[in-house]
């Protein structure tokens, strides 16, 4: 197998597994909050599971580049011919979604965390929980769309 290959698989690899540790960190953290107050008042339940279900979302991002690049160097048919530079820019690609897909679920478990607290306190404040945890996903959809730029959009003249 070639290097250009090995690279783009490498890059695949990272932003889908980054970003599912990521999430699973985040997602977590916030259902560990959401069990203590969940514990004390059920009825609570659905606010504290929308809130511990948003890191969870990086994971599903970073899968969708994974594919992305899968699907650019024909892995489910015959394997496209790269070259090691094109492997390294699909590598390097692959980059700011699984760092930021990585970083961004963990701040936002604990923002979530947060917004979990709040909802054990006064329940009617649970959308503010939402919008606060929600604002960390920006950063992860912009990770998202410079890895899918790169990845998809960018047209690398050394894939053959």
């Amino acid at each position: 197998m070639q290097i250009g290959i090995i690279l783009a698989f490498l890059g695949a690899a990272a932003a889908a597994v980054m970003s599912c540790i990521g999430s699973s960190i985040g997602v977590s953290m916030a259902g560990r909050a959401a069990s203590g107050v969940v514990s004390e008042d059920p009825d609570k339940f659905i606010k504290c599971l929308v809130l511990q279900l948003l890191p969870g979302s990086q994971g599903i991002y970073g899968f969708i580049i994974a594919f992305l690049v899968l699907a650019k160097v024909n892995a489910f048919g015959t394997l496209a011919v790269l070259s090691s530079t094109a492997g390294v820019g699909i590598f390097a690609s692959c980059i700011p979604m699984a760092l930021g897909g990585f970083l961004s679920a963990i701040y936002q478990g604990k923002v979530a965390v947060a917004g979990i607290a709040l909802v054990a306190k006064k329940p009617e404040e649970y959308v503010k929980g939402i919008l606060f945890t929600a604002m960390v996903e920006t950063y992860a959809l912009l990770s998202f769309i410079i890895s899918f730029i790169a990845v998809f959009v960018v047209n690398w003249t050394a894939v053959q």
